[in-house]
């Protein structure tokens, strides 16, 4: 945004004056809106006052609006079909990123570029694709991924940065307990009824026991890297890791257990860190996977060729006939909205994915993306890179053997890296502007003391 202004206006200090006033003479226009609407459509000018109050409320404190919307990112309530089928949480991302992105603390921080900047490559590399392939869907996940990647990490280093850091992982653990009793209050009553299937929770709308898994046990990795500057205490993360972990049981996702498994592997094993963990909490992680690999050893040696391991491989070859259209380039996201092939299916794989849609070079930056975005949480202090490092492999990990680009699942853990991000600058601010503070009271003379 500043490149775009006269020199003398490039200044952090002038540049968010502007976006300021820039917000100011919008909501100007929108109150002038709503006087208009008041009269001929009632429910319109409600919506628009809506938005007036959030312009204001943001020209105040820039991170409250995107702080505001984080339990919303973990809402996957569909909204739309066809080519534009995209949840609430994509919704909400979306309002969220406009606020933060103008009146988002600045300088952003060298590892937040370095993201920023991989996201853009991966962009690039998959605008081929769009071009080569023009229909509708394909444009929209185009955007889509960005908003899931640059959105996310823009809303959470607003939220960061503004010094919101602890109050944000809270929310987003606080939603994430809420999900996992309900899903716990659901599987208790079929178990009681004699129903041991996998719990789809229904409550306050549908959703897949997979999705319900994957976010639970991101909650469970959330907790157990329970950094310091959080502030939740031993007896409050032992309850939430509980309930989260049963929540994650009775959903039977095999990808969220070896996702956690992993990202708790991670967490253990990383010698530089805020907090000790002993190594015995691996004795508990390997029976996870041990059960994972039973239940699937025993649907290899089933007969049932269209149990979930069957299924799967049956899709990845699939989709190795889609990628063979087209190799270098793919044949278009979210292919499987159009009847160019017989096959109507998301592939179950991160990477099988890219490469169908976007091809070699899709799949090139998609790496690069994943490689930067590591290596930056790798490299940021451990007491807020620790939390962002676990997440992020998590969810890499589940993306080896469930959908990766889908909501909620996609944009939580980028945002939890910006939100890791802003935390650690706005620490590092706080402390330099202490220093700063103390260098300026004036020296008592030794005698003199």
């Amino acid at each position: 945004m500043t490149t775009l202004l006269p020199e003398r206006f490039r200044s952090p200090g002038r540049t968010e004056l502007l976006a300021k006033v820039g917000l100011v003479l919008g909501g100007v226009v929108l109150v002038a809106v709503v006087g208009r609407l008041a009269v001929t459509m009632p429910e319109a000018a409600v919506v628009v006052s809506a938005a007036v109050l959030a312009i204001g409320l943001t020209a105040v404190q820039p991170g409250l609006i995107p702080l505001a919307v984080l339990p919303l990112l973990l809402v996957v309530l569909r909204v739309g079909s066809g080519g534009v089928d995209l949840s609430l949480s994509d919704f909400a991302l979306a309002a969220a990123a406009v606020p933060a992105l103008l009146l988002a603390r600045r300088p952003f921080s060298p590892g937040l570029r370095s993201v920023l900047w991989a996201s853009a490559v991966y962009q690039f590399a998959t605008l081929v694709t769009v071009v080569n392939n023009p229909y509708t869907a394909n444009a929209v996940e185009w955007a889509h991924a960005w908003m899931m990647v640059g959105g996310s990490l823009v809303v959470g280093w607003a939220v960061g940065a503004n010094g919101h850091g602890r109050t944000g992982v809270r929310l987003i653990v606080g939603t994430i307990a809420i999900l996992a009793l309900i899903t716990v209050v659901e599987g208790a009553l079929l178990f009681a009824h004699g129903d041991f299937s996998p719990v789809y929770p229904s409550f306050p709308y549908g959703m897949h026991k997979n999705f319900a898994g994957t976010v639970c046990a991101m909650g469970v990795v959330m907790v157990y890297a329970r950094p310091v500057w959080v502030g939740i205490n031993r007896r409050w993360s032992v309850v939430l890791v509980t309930l989260m972990l049963a929540a994650v049981f009775f959903t039977q996702s095999r990808q969220a257990l070896v996702g956690l498994a992993a990202a708790v592997f991670i967490l253990v094993l990383r010698s530089k860190t805020d907090r000790k963990r002993s190594k015995l909490v691996l004795l508990l992680v390997a029976p996870l996977v041990l059960f994972v690999t039973n239940l699937v050893q025993d649907q290899v040696k089933s007969d049932n060729q269209f149990n979930s391991v069957f299924q799967r491989l049956t899709w990845f070859q699939d989709s190795m006939t889609v990628w063979s259209s087209d190799p270098w380039f793919g044949v278009g996201l979210r292919w499987w909205y159009t009847d160019r092939f017989p096959f109507q299916f998301q592939p179950p794989n991160a990477e099988i994915e890219v490469l169908t849609s976007a091809g070699v070079v899709g799949l090139a930056a998609f790496v690069l993306l994943m490689v930067v975005a590591l290596r930056v949480a790798w490299r940021l202090d451990p007491a807020y890179g620790s939390l962002a490092v676990a997440v992020l492999v998590s969810r890499l990990v589940q993306g080896q053997f469930d959908l990766f680009w889908a909501a909620v699942q996609g944009s939580v853990p980028f945002v939890v890296l910006g939100l890791c991000l802003g935390a650690s600058w706005h620490a590092e601010r706080e402390d330099a502007e202490r220093e700063a503070a103390l260098a300026r009271l004036p020296r008592v003379p030794a005698a003199a003391a």
